[in-house]
């Protein structure tokens, strides 16, 4: 077993922790670490990368039968199908790139990775074992970022087995396109892979606890979504809740209790559960390094820096609670890092923006109009239609409903919020955190030339919307 020593111990190669020991190296810290699987963590290997790349493929293949008829001049013959390992194979190709590139990275600027699994002794010193349960390696630190990430939450009444009954990460390695599938959940991750899938031919049902599907978000923004479901015949059963699932060699009878009570069984192929996820915090030792939690009890408490209760000791990502976003994590490593080496830091961005990949795509920062008003504010609103803009129309963007919503201070015209739905509407999500990071009023967004004919016209119409002269909008 070797033994080794450093100033800087990482534990998970996600988002979160492959940027901390990047930067912590940059800045000349002796950095090592510890990943049980491949770097680039959930986000890459089977969670953002590789879901964005199906749906991506599946807005593809709905394309092509657009075209099956002459649809912009232009027309395809013959049949069009799926072949879904192919696809896989195709998906896991760009999973393997950006993890080559992650620990290319990690080298690259003296980050040296272990593989394997850590267990903690006490707060600065762990044992490493590979997968067949060998020790490898004895590590003491002064400094610890514990970047393990979270998993699915299972039902303990319906387990994965990743045949039947899927997790995120199984629905993301199908070899076979199933006919028909239930969602138990409706939450973003169940309808990112819902709209995918659904594209494809696949018949989905969604079965939802809560009286709205995606209900992070206002009305007014999930109508677009809600559209395209009932368009594109997408079942939605909300109120009800699962109750078991008999599994057969052929299929998995799924039950549930409806809005009145009644218990309702139906057949499907596949049920994908996806009720949300939760931090990965045992089995590697977090009750010997002291560490304390939060008063709920499944995050790891910090403060503004990271900071445990136990010094020299940081946590980030999803292991300290929402948002469980990749580039939380991400941002939370690099600030990390930068403490440690003397610099100051605090984690207090304007806003972290939470963007869902369905169709449309939803993006939100910072504050909504409830949310404004609810905290007292004197708001603004303005709202422009992707069908006004010119953009969106070539890229026929505007057939979603889609729209670009602005929230600002009445009294300094301050930014405070910007929502927006729409088909490549993600893409404009850097500029609206941008603008409330840099505490932007609306009219230095109304002052600033914008790009024709590009997406972005959107969000300065929005801005212009609030101040009450919007060109292209009555």
């Amino acid at each position: 077993m070797e033994k080794i020593s450093c100033q800087v111990l990482v534990i998970g190669a996600g988002p979160g922790g492959y940027v901390a020991a990047i930067r912590a190296a940059q800045l000349g810290l002796d950095t090592v670490i510890v990943e049980g699987d491949r770097a680039g963590g959930t986000c890459l290997i089977r969670g953002c990368i590789p879901s964005k790349a199906i749906i991506h493929a599946a807005e593809r293949f709905e394309t092509l039968k657009t075209h099956q008829t002459s649809h912009m001049g232009l027309k395809v013959e013959g049949d069009i199908s799926v072949d879904m390992a192919a696809l896989i194979d195709w998906k896991n190709v760009i999973v393997g790139k950006l993890n080559k590139g992650v620990e290319g990275l990690l080298k690259g600027n003296g980050a040296r990775m272990i593989k394997g699994w850590a267990s903690f002794l006490d707060g600065k010193t762990c044992n490493v074992t590979d997968s067949e349960g060998n020790k490898i390696a004895h590590i003491t630190t002064d400094n610890v970022i514990l970047a393990t990430g979270s998993q699915p939450i299972e039902l303990p009444f319906m387990p994965y087995d990743e045949k039947f009954i899927l997790s995120s990460t199984g629905a993301l390695d199908l070899e076979k396109l199933p006919d028909k599938v239930a969602i138990i959940g409706g939450g973003y991750i169940g309808l990112e892979l819902g709209c995918a899938l659904r594209k494809l031919g696949v018949e989905i049902t969604v079965i939802e606890g809560l009286d709205t599907v995606v209900s992070i978000f206002d009305d007014e923004m999930r109508r677009p979504l809600e559209r395209w479901l009932k368009k594109n015949k997408i079942t939605v059963h909300t109120n009800c809740f699962a109750q078991g699932a008999e599994v057969s060699e052929t299929g998995v009878e799924l039950s549930w209790k409806d809005g009145e009570g009644e218990i309702v069984s139906e057949s499907f192929d596949k049920v994908l559960v996806t009720v949300g996820r939760k931090a990965n915090t045992k089995d590697w030792g977090l009750e010997e390094m002291g560490v304390k939690m939060d008063e709920s009890g499944g995050f790891v408490a910090v403060d503004s820096q990271c900071k445990t209760n136990m010094r020299g000791i940081y946590a980030i990502g999803d292991l300290v609670g929402e948002p469980l976003l990749a580039h939380k994590a991400s941002a939370q490593g690099e600030m990390v890092a930068e403490v440690i080496a003397g610099k100051r830091r605090d984690f207090e961005p304007a806003a972290i923006p939470a963007i869902v990949f369905t169709e449309p795509e939803i993006v939100s920062v910072g504050m909504t109009p409830d949310e404004a008003e609810e905290s007292g504010e004197n708001i603004l609103i303005g709202k422009f239609p992707l069908a006004a803009n010119g953009r969106a129309l070539t890229l026929e963007a505007e057939k979603t409903g889609g729209f670009v919503r602005v929230v600002a201070r009445q009294e300094d015209h301050l930014i405070i919020g910007i929502q927006a739905v729409g088909s490549h509407i993600a893409e404009l999500s850097g500029a609206f955190v941008l603008a409330l990071e840099m505490g932007a009023v609306l009219e230095d967004i109304a002052g600033t030339i914008h790009a024709h004919p590009t997406m972005g016209e959107a969000f300065h119409e929005g801005v212009l919307k609030t101040l009450g002269h919007a060109i292209h909008s009555m």
